[in-house]
């Protein structure tokens, strides 16, 4: 069975709990002992308040960020970490990402550090990102 993003684990509400941190989305009141991190796509120009741990592809995803080339539309493994298509390239906040996997230390060795897999990503903390570098 092929992978799809309708059958994916959700992550995205992993919350890290921080009692004098919150999250707050515009028109609703801010939810005491939640801790937010923010997500700047430099190249859709969006900005994205995520919560602390969230996965980076799929609040991409989410906020209708396109992730891939069209090569990556055909043949993505869907956020497993197997394909190696949902690369990004962290402009700043790169401490704020979690440490690169194995995986992605294999997929990735011949490019800079700043590159990484979105679906093995998580977020931590403010960050830029370009999509597609």
């Amino acid at each position: 069975m092929q992978p799809t993003d309708q059958n994916l684990p959700l992550i995205v509400d992993s919350l890290q709990v921080e009692e004098s941190q919150s999250i707050e989305s515009p028109g609703e009141p801010a939810q005491p002992g939640f801790r937010s991190a923010s997500i700047h796509f430099v190249k859709e120009g969006k900005e994205v308040v995520a919560a602390n741990g969230a996965n980076l592809r799929i609040k991409a995803i989410e906020n209708g960020v396109d992730l891939y080339t069209f090569k990556g539309k055909l043949v993505n493994c869907g956020g497993y970490g197997q394909c190696g298509t949902c690369v990004v390239e962290v402009v700043d906040g790169l401490e704020n990402l979690s440490p690169r996997t194995e995986f992605e230390a294999r997929k990735l060795k011949n490019k800079p550090e700043t590159y990484r897999l979105a679906c093995q990503a998580i977020v931590q903390g403010a960050v830029s990102v370009k999509t597609k570098p």
